[in-house]
């Protein structure tokens, strides 16, 4: 499997997000992004609009986590391992039986083949740009400041 070509610190700070929406709405992991370096989205699944004071927390919360100066390592774990701790329903059906595992701190793990910074303080300043719901689906928009 090839990396994603995505900038380390926008993807770094989409897996903090991720595991922030899992944790405050149990909604899943985004099903949707698109993660560039000026600007980035994902979409999750929840139901209904994010109030202005869930969309400051979820940039608190992002920010603590980044601010907390976490090591981000990479495991290798086989798939029937990872089928215990993580969601794999995103995992193409040809992966390897080797699934490399990227772990931020405590807080989060996911299977990933992309680019990550070594240490969340490399990240920057997590800000969300906009919050817009349809049918269901919130996409939220987000940008990182050095």
């Amino acid at each position: 499997m090839s990396e994603k070509n995505y900038d380390p610190r926008m993807h770094t700070a989409e897996h903090i997000l991720n595991q922030t929406m899992v944790r405050m709405f149990a909604c899943g992991r985004s099903f949707n992004s698109h993660i560039e370096r000026k600007k980035s989205k994902c979409d999750y699944r929840i139901g209904r609009s994010l109030t202005d004071a869930e969309i400051k927390e979820i940039e608190t919360q992002v920010n603590s986590i980044i601010n907390s100066k976490l090591d981000v390592t990479e495991g290798f774990v086989t798939k029937l391992e990872a089928a215990n701790f993580l969601d794999l329903s995103k995992l193409p059906v040809d992966a390897p039986d080797s699934i490399r595992v990227i772990r931020i701190g405590d807080y989060d793990a996911c299977a990933c083949i992309g680019p990550h910074v070594k240490n969340t303080s490399e990240i920057g300043v997590f800000s969300i740009l906009s919050s817009d719901y349809n049918e269901g689906i919130v996409r939220l928009r987000f940008k990182l400041a050095e």
